[in-house]
């Protein structure tokens, strides 16, 4: 189920360069919204509508926070918006992450996200508390975002960057495998760049470790009905928007 409306924006931050965080009120959308979907944003001037994965949902305030990178004009223009000003969506949108209920206090869960793939594993973080490991990877100092927010949910961040400014330095999927053979992780769930989360889902498999990954596809219509998002799995071809954006990592073919 999904909405269809115009929700005003509440607050607005540059959180670095080229990356905005926008809250969006929008009570009917946020009852209804879960970590790993995403809203569908109409722009001015742009016939197709852009794909903006939910970054938080706040169930108490009614709202929805997006965390994007500007790339393109249509993204460019979406920054023009202010607090008061409006957002065309429609939303949520996509199958999100599956969490579970409940976790055994000796088990965690491991988020991997890297650059603009961190937002959507957030909401993940805030449900599962010091049940969290993530690894956020990102390229240098000056491109980390959210990090304090990650910490601000008592989940274990463990940064690492390309040029070793900050943190490990390297891909996320080294500090993955020494977590992962720890033995205590019970699934991974990941998002970002589609050489990283082939990389996550090998070494989950090798692993016997679940995941879950996010997929980023062109899209058109947001529903299911163009097939402008089709991606490859075993079970033969899917709509990122309408079956994914979130897919069982042993299904989809990267």
């Amino acid at each position: 189920m999904y909405k269809c409306g115009a929700y005003p924006v509440i607050e607005k931050t540059a959180i670095s360069a080229g990356i905005y965080s926008y809250e969006i009120l929008c009570p009917e959308v946020a009852e209804l919204a879960k970590p790993g979907q995403f809203i569908h944003i109409k722009i001015d001037g742009f016939m197709l509508r852009r794909p903006v994965s939910i970054c938080e949902i706040d169930h108490k305030n009614g709202s929805l926070r997006i965390v994007f990178e500007i790339r393109g004009q249509g993204t460019a223009k979406l920054t023009s918006l202010n607090v008061g000003d409006n957002i065309d969506m429609i939303a949520p949108l996509g199958n999100g992450f599956t969490l579970p209920d409940s976790i055994h206090p000796n088990k965690r869960v491991l988020l991997v996200g890297g650059g603009i793939g961190v937002p959507p594993l957030l909401g993940i973080a805030k449900a599962m508390r010091e049940s969290a490991t993530a690894i956020l990877g990102f390229r240098s100092y000056d491109k980390i975002i959210l990090a304090s927010d990650f910490k601000l949910t008592d989940a274990h961040v463990i940064p690492c960057t390309d040029d070793g400014s900050v943190g490990f330095k390297g891909a996320v999927t080294v500090p993955l495998a020494e977590e992962l053979a720890k033995s205590d992780v019970v699934q991974v769930y990941a998002c970002g760049p589609e050489s990283m989360l082939k990389a996550v889902v090998s070494l989950c498999a090798r692993a016997s470790v679940p995941s879950e990954v996010s997929l980023e596809e062109r899209m058109g219509c947001g529903v299911g009905a163009c097939v402008v998002c089709a991606c490859e799995t075993n079970r033969g071809m899917a709509r990122v928007c309408k079956d994914g954006p979130v897919f069982n990592g042993s299904e989809v073919i990267l």
